[in-house]
């Protein structure tokens, strides 16, 4: 259990499309799923329990695993595959984020790729993403994988949609220059297939996670949508076969999206800020739980790992969760979970409210609130009940 893990310092942490695409790069996948094993905890070393700060270092690939297999909850459902963030205007809220929260200490997000986005802005000594759904720990697997085989920003967008990178693309090309230059340029089924066996390849073998035949076929299936759509994916794509929304951005939309003042901040922005991701990521750094945030475990866990290794939340990105907590009756539990999380003043929620504009409708605009002090709030509204 946690004795088992080592104390480290923190020093900063429907929707296939066509069939026939599916079929031509799954085919190539078939006997790769025999040879990968089902779902284990890695053994390690027992080591004792000293309370203390966590020691330097990124964290192992075993080590990350043991925290997966330990932390994690039974998967639930949701109603959407949730492939792609929906929060046109999340990152209006950075500038303050940067000037609330505290840099080196924890991150906490649920959902996909947005969080990437307040990791690059927060430079966090290490992320958890906790989400109730499988395949979107499947996903973070996904880009752990694509984040660590890519050299660079280029690369890393033609990994992820399996489309031949174009000529001229440099480390000086802007996020704008990037996705232009994609934009016409076909995806290849070859493509797919050699990028598909090297994300398992690269999970299976150089880290050695223990994925089960399920879990790759997930993969499969989040990949082959990424591919099928390309950089005008949204959030519903997948539910409505690839209709466009207006009010929904594309995948592009959020990487080439700004602040209020005209600000790039997207994972994708600079070389650097993905160079510092593909570290990150490399490092071991950004752990995909499956929980329920009023479920009985993993938020918890997380809390008694932080508190035991003397760490405190920087921020936690809740998306608009609470609303459907709130709906099943069940935010209270959520407040005692999260209040086991170790936060000061200077801990941040990130929250996603619903708004309205006259040309994009029904949308979700992101706003700040103090953690501990909401979180205190929350529970003693509990314990005030008659």
């Amino acid at each position: 259990m946690l004795a088992t893990l080592t104390k480290r310092r923190f020093v900063r942490c429907v929707f296939l499309g066509a069939a026939a695409v599916f079929a031509a790069g799954a085919v190539a996948w078939l006997p790769v799923l025999a040879t990968v094993p089902p779902p284990a905890v890695q053994e390690t070393t027992a080591r004792p329990s000293t309370p203390g700060p966590l020691s330097p270092g990124p964290v192992s690939d075993a080590e990350f695993w043991q925290i997966v297999t330990e932390f994690s909850e039974r998967a639930g459902t949701f109603q959407s595959d949730n492939l792609l963030s929906n929060e046109r205007w999340l990152q209006h809220v950075i500038p303050d984020l940067v000037m609330k929260a505290r840099p080196n200490r924890v991150y906490l997000g649920v959902g996909p790729e947005q969080n990437f986005t307040y990791i690059a802005a927060l430079k966090p000594s290490m992320a958890f993403i906790i989400d109730i759904r499988r395949g979107n720990f499947d996903l973070h697997l996904m880009y752990k994988a694509l984040f660590e085989l890519s050299a660079d920003r280029a690369e890393f967008v033609s990994r992820l949609f399996c489309r031949p990178r174009p000529a001229g693309l440099t480390a000086e090309s802007t996020v704008d220059e990037i996705f232009a230059a994609y934009e016409n340029v076909e995806s290849s089924d070859t493509l797919y297939s050699r990028n598909m066996r090297a994300i398992v390849n690269h999970l299976t073998k150089t880290h050695k996670f223990m994925l089960s035949s399920a879990d790759i076929l997930r993969l499969q299936h989040t990949f082959n949508a990424i591919y099928v759509y390309g950089p005008r994916i949204q959030y519903s794509t997948t539910q409505t076969a690839g209709r466009r929304l207006t009010r929904e951005p594309t995948y592009a939309d959020l990487m080439t999206a700004t602040d209020r003042g005209g600000f790039q901040h997207s994972y994708l922005a600079t070389e650097e800020v993905f160079a510092y991701m593909k570290r990150f990521q490399s490092d071991n750094l950004v752990i995909p739980l499956m929980g329920d945030f009023a479920g009985p475990k993993a938020l918890r866990a997380v809390g008694k790992y932080l508190s035991s290794n003397e760490a405190t939340v920087s921020a936690f990105y809740l998306s608009n969760v609470e609303e459907y907590l709130r709906q099943d009756g069940r935010l209270k539990t959520f407040c005692a979970n999260a209040a086991t999380l170790p936060t000061d003043d200077a801990s941040v929620f990130i929250r996603s409210a619903r708004s309205g504009t006259p040309d994009f409708g029904f949308e979700l605009g992101s706003e700040l609130g103090p953690m501990a002090a909401q979180l205190t709030a929350c529970n003693q509204d509990v314990l005030e009940r008659p």
